[in-house]
């Protein structure tokens, strides 16, 4: 199992772009008062039947071609029920996927959220061409970072250049650790 859900989260997101989607949003919402953590990966890709829903969350399906287990969304689910939370899928072909899986903060299974930042520079690096939305709060307290408004700033500089990076990877971290103390 990974050991940070920033892992996973990374993994879902790899899902959304091997399913051709232009934009991808990933958002974290905490909410203290009833001691959740929120995590929902939402992408425009080509999305999935019903069947193939059902059987994403068995680790012995996957539509990969290099190996014959897909650990990805069996990992992320389990995760999340081990807390004492809960995990779904919603697709439609031709419209995208959403992944949500809610957390109990107070559980001692509960794994540790990682290094979102640099999860979201190593998406926005070599997937120049996707659009990502990434929202992080706490309770009312939050920030996003939309990559189609970055582009817009940077008018034409490309995304995934190294002073980008760095601004984005500074952005998210400052931001976080702002929310945080809030």
């Amino acid at each position: 199992m990974m050991q940070e859900l920033s892992l996973n989260i990374l993994d879902i997101a790899q899902n959304s772009i091997k399913a051709e989607a232009d934009l991808i949003k990933i958002e974290i919402h905490k909410n203290p008062i009833e001691h959740t953590m929120r995590i929902v990966i939402e992408d425009n890709g080509r999305g999935m039947t019903k069947e193939q829903v059902e059987r994403v969350e068995n680790p012995f399906f996957t539509t990969r071609t290099t190996r014959k287990v897909g650990l990805g969304v069996p990992f992320f689910k389990m995760s999340a029920e081990m807390t004492g939370g809960n995990f779904h899928i919603d697709s439609e072909i031709d419209v995208g996927t959403t992944v949500v899986a809610t957390y109990r903060l107070d559980h001692i299974d509960l794994m540790p959220l990682g290094d979102m930042a640099s999860t979201m520079v190593t998406l926005i690096s070599v997937n120049p061409d996707i659009d990502f939305i990434y929202t992080y709060g706490i309770g009312e307290n939050q920030f996003s970072l939309d990559t189609r408004e970055v582009r817009v700033i940077l008018e034409g500089m490309p995304v995934n250049s190294p002073p980008v990076l760095s601004f984005i990877k500074e952005f998210i971290e400052e931001n976080t650790k702002q929310v945080n103390e809030i």
